[in-house]
């Protein structure tokens, strides 16, 4: 009796079985418990994105999921790197008269925080690496009108969450 080789769903999914408890250990111990499960998410996406590459013996196939799963962490704690100092150099900026960083600033700060993470980076693209919005939107892959509209509501999103008046106004449209 023949045996026809599984297709590749079936597969995908033994490998996922056998390595998914021990992948999401790993990413919880080496980043935040938090992450933990979107990294994982990420890293069984990429495994099925390049499912072609996967090593046929289990042991190498096991090994070869948790080096993206690691490539996957590594990206996850550089991000999470980029928006921490992003928030500790927006909080530090020096108020205009010199002093201490301002109410405003501070504020400024929390309520990054709690931007949607593609609101933060539309922002980002915009100000803090000062791209035209052309440029911004080829770095998302998309157009130059969707950008601005991303931009647009990022900008309200940001607004939304400072109390009325915390920052001027004037610099919160800089940069269109």
């Amino acid at each position: 009796m023949r045996t026809e080789k599984p297709d590749r769903e079936a597969r995908f999914r033994a490998l996922f079985a056998d390595a998914y408890a021990d992948v999401l250990a790993f990413a919880q111990r080496r980043g935040h418990p938090s992450q933990a499960e979107d990294v994982v998410a990420e890293a069984f996406l990429v495994v099925w994105r390049r499912f072609d590459e996967v090593p046929h013996r289990p042991g190498d196939a096991r090994a070869w999921v948790f080096g993206i799963a690691r490539h996957c962490l590594l990206n996850a704690q550089r991000g999470q790197g980029r928006r921490d100092a992003l928030a500790v150099r927006i909080a530090s900026e020096p108020a205009a008269d010199g002093g201490e960083p301002s109410a405003g600033l501070i504020d400024l700060a929390a309520a990054w925080k709690r931007l949607k993470p593609a609101e933060q980076e539309v922002l980002a693209l915009t100000v803090f690496e000062d791209l035209t919005s052309a440029r911004a939107a080829r770095v998302l892959g998309i157009s130059a009108a969707s950008y601005r509209i991303r931009l647009m509501r990022a900008r309200r999103a940001l607004r939304g969450h400072l109390a009325p008046n915390a920052f001027p106004a004037d610099l919160m449209e800089a940069q269109s």
